[in-house]
């Protein structure tokens, strides 16, 4: 089998280096490293008295030479030839017989990227050693990252059967690392599942057998796969973290069907880390209501959970609820600054907090107050960051000039800083409304990352602001062209169609399509109930924003949910809804326009 070439940084990040600088050492100190001095003892020993020996050893001649060989393949080395030092140390191995000279023959070749000679070395330390774990452990590595996945079958079985009991879950769950730069994913998952089969007949070793598999399926790109391994191991264990982390990833990538074992476990008393975790895959998939709640159980759970209260905070913030906002903002902060051991991320994790706060003053309409937060930051890292909070404050004050300007003499040490100023610019100038400017700017940005379908996209939906449609379906489907499964893109210009009420076909064809890439996201969902309402569908068109409106309250699905209802003569209903989404986003355009537009007095 072909292979693409040995990952020396790969491989030597994964196993035990042993170095020692024998040149230095014998310079300087006079003696031979501790591993030289122990070969040559070997070498030297007589037997002890009285064991009837009737000769001295083969080797016990061999000393003063095996010394001088190991050392001078280390001096070798060193000086910058290792092919003759690898030589020198592999031929002292033999004749030592002693594990750490195989192991320093081994670490000579794989820090010259000798694949190859590494592997040749580590063979030799296996057949001398065959029941050595750590020469079993070298074959197996050094043939993973030679691609040479096939041959990795019997190493990988001698080493689930060597590994204690203690250690068993570990060794099974550090499989998908070890095999993760593996060129032929589905064939390494396949050799992992096979090397397994006796360890999914234990009870004990079953469920991270089961998850080990579902995450080399999943780096196969087999979903299908890794979902069923994750259901199997739920169901050997059904309050197994591992079953449940590998679902929430499977969440995360769109996979709507890993629900069901997320909420099995769920349904149970998960641990308040666990339940950060899923909050952390709901806030990635936007289901922000679902987020808060996993937190607010957390934090009843576990009062003192820190990072919790913060990103309650700011979710609360998200939804408008400035005054529970400030409470969990306030209790972060208690117990950020009443630890005993405080974390070396306290002054960054309190920046973000202070950011918060001047958010916070800044809705309230409390400039100078959000300007006092901002003045609390004086960490270095984070003084950009607090910077272009005070820019989007001026702007918001009317000042755009003076916020563009603060932007704009902001240092940047890197690439991504310069990338970040005007990112930020584009955003103050987009909360300015002034959209051509803004789309100006994003043209530069993507000027600097052209591959960047984000960055396109972001240009796309700014364009589409300015007025320019034509721009906007033009990158939009650029978009597509090169990402299929960009369902942001997808949804974007299907509802584009579905809101100017051209092309409806088209439009719900699109945003089908990007459902089916994002199943569980409110906001595409939103998208088909409006098309079918603008084709005339009002009753399904109901039943779809009814369903989305649950799964994310929001403004902009407020406003079409009573639009519908209006239209089937549900005034009354539809201004609870616009009463609600007005509650959301009192700011939200398309909320405001939809009700001046259909003269609804609230």
């Amino acid at each position: 089998m072909g292979h693409s070439g040995f990952d020396y940084y790969g491989f030597m990040a994964s196993i035990h280096r042993f170095m020692i600088s024998a040149l230095t050492a014998v310079l300087v100190t006079g003696t031979a490293p501790t591993w030289a001095a122990t070969a040559a003892a070997k070498a030297t020993r007589t037997p002890p008295a009285n064991t009837g020996a009737s000769e001295e050893p083969p080797d016990a001649a061999m000393g003063a030479e095996l010394f001088y060989e190991v050392l001078l393949g280390e001096i070798t080395t060193r000086a910058g030839d290792p092919a003759t030092g690898f030589a020198l140390m592999l031929e002292a191995a033999r004749q030592s017989n002693d594990e750490k000279v195989y192991q320093r023959a081994a670490d000579i070749a794989l820090q010259a990227r000798s694949g190859e000679s590494a592997l040749a070395a580590a063979q030799a330390w296996k057949a001398a050693w065959p029941q050595s774990r750590e020469a079993n452990r070298y074959v197996l590595q050094i043939l993973v990252a030679l691609n040479r996945i096939s041959d990795s079958a019997v190493p990988l079985a001698q080493e689930l059967t060597q590994s204690p009991p203690y250690a068993k879950t570990a060794t099974l769950l550090a499989l998908p690392q070890l095999y993760r730069r593996a060129s032929d994913k589905a064939l390494a998952a396949a050799i992992v599942e096979q090397a397994l089969a006796a360890d999914l007949r234990q009870p004990d070793t079953a469920p991270p057998a089961w998850v080990a598999i579902g995450r080399m399926r999943l780096l196969a790109e087999d979903v299908p796969g890794a979902l069923q391994a994750a259901a199997q191991a739920q169901n050997t264990a059904p309050h197994y973290d591992g079953a449940a982390l590998l679902a929430l990833e499977l969440l995360g990538r769109g996979e709507e069907a890993a629900s069901t074992v997320v909420q099995t476990y769920f349904d149970a008393q998960p641990s308040p880390e666990m339940r950060m975790a899923y909050a952390r895959v709901l806030i990635e998939l936007q289901r922000n209501t679902e987020a808060l709640q996993q937190l607010q159980s957390a934090t009843a759970a576990q009062p003192d959970l820190t990072q919790a209260w913060l990103m309650q905070a700011a979710l609360l913030l998200q939804e408008e609820k400035l005054a529970e906002a400030e409470a969990a903002l306030q209790r972060f902060i208690a117990l950020t600054t009443a630890s005993a051991a405080p974390s070396t991320n306290g002054p960054r994790a309190l920046t973000q907090a202070y950011l918060l706060y001047a958010q916070i003053a800044e809705k309230r309409g409390d400039p100078d107050n959000a300007e006092a937060w901002l003045n609390r930051i004086d960490h270095p890292q984070d003084l950009f960051s607090a910077q272009l909070q005070r820019a989007s404050l001026l702007a918001r004050q009317g000042k755009l000039t003076r916020a563009r300007a603060l932007v704009s003499t902001l240092p940047a040490a890197t690439a991504e800083e310069e990338q970040l100023k005007l990112l930020a610019e584009v955003q103050i100038l987009r909360d300015a409304h002034e959209y051509d400017q803004a789309y100006a700017v994003q043209t530069r940005v993507v000027a600097q990352s052209p591959d960047d379908n984000e960055f396109v996209y972001d240009q796309a939906m700014l364009a589409e602001k300015a007025g320019k449609l034509d721009t906007m379906e033009r990158l939009l489907r650029q978009i597509i062209a090169r990402q299929p499964d960009f369902h942001h893109a997808l949804n974007a210009l299907g509802y584009s169609f579905a809101d100017r009420g051209i092309r409806l076909a088209e439009a719900k064809t699109l945003i089908e399509t990007a459902l089916r890439h994002a199943p569980n996201d409110p906001f595409i969902t939103d998208s088909l109930g409006w098309v079918e309402f603008r084709m005339g569908n009002r009753t399904q068109a109901l039943r779809i924003l009814e369903t989305a409106f649950q799964k994310q309250p929001d403004a902009e699905i407020a406003a079409h949910l009573g639009e519908v209802l209006w239209s089937l003569g549900e005034q009354e209903r539809a201004k609870e809804v616009w009463r609600e989404g007005l509650r959301l986003k009192p700011n939200n355009d398309t909320l405001k326009s939809t009700i001046k537009r259909l003269g609804a007095t609230l």
